[in-house]
């Protein structure tokens, strides 16, 4: 058996383009669209982790998506958490759970799907803001 990727239904393809790839950092590996489905697949990966794979999936009609929060969470491992909660916030990202602790953060996807931020290696040494600053929302 071998991983292939995870799928999330999106909203708005260019605001979710933004989020995972602007602002959290992935790449596009790939994209499909299919006028007759009317929809268009696109696939997104950590730098160096081309086998963990993303599937945003994009149907060209609008249909409502609720309930992001019981799709669980996507994980990411970051070199420093700090710096990466800091883009997500240059980028007008709300970080829902700061890292208080140095090691894990957690943030929001425009479509409501929890993404969670893990410190690689040991946690680093608490440090302001971040040891300040409160939950927000739902993580």
């Amino acid at each position: 058996m071998q991983y292939l990727h995870t799928m999330v239904r999106v909203t708005d393809i260019d605001r979710s383009l933004g989020f995972y790839c602007a602002a959290l950092g992935l790449h596009e590996l790939r994209r499909y669209e299919n006028e007759g489905g009317r929809f268009t697949l696109v696939f997104l990966a950590a730098p160096g982790n081309p086998e963990a794979q993303v599937e945003l999936t994009y149907n060209w009609d609008p249909e409502p998506l609720d309930g992001g929060r019981n799709f669980g969470h996507l994980a990411y491992a970051v070199t420093d958490i700090y710096a990466t909660c800091q883009r997500l916030m240059d980028h007008d990202v709300l970080i829902n759970r700061p890292p208080r602790d140095g090691r894990m953060a957690f943030v929001r996807s425009p479509d409501g799907i929890s993404i969670e931020l893990l410190q690689k290696g040991s946690a680093l040494p608490p440090q302001e803001p971040w040891l300040s600053m409160p939950n927000t929302g739902q993580w």
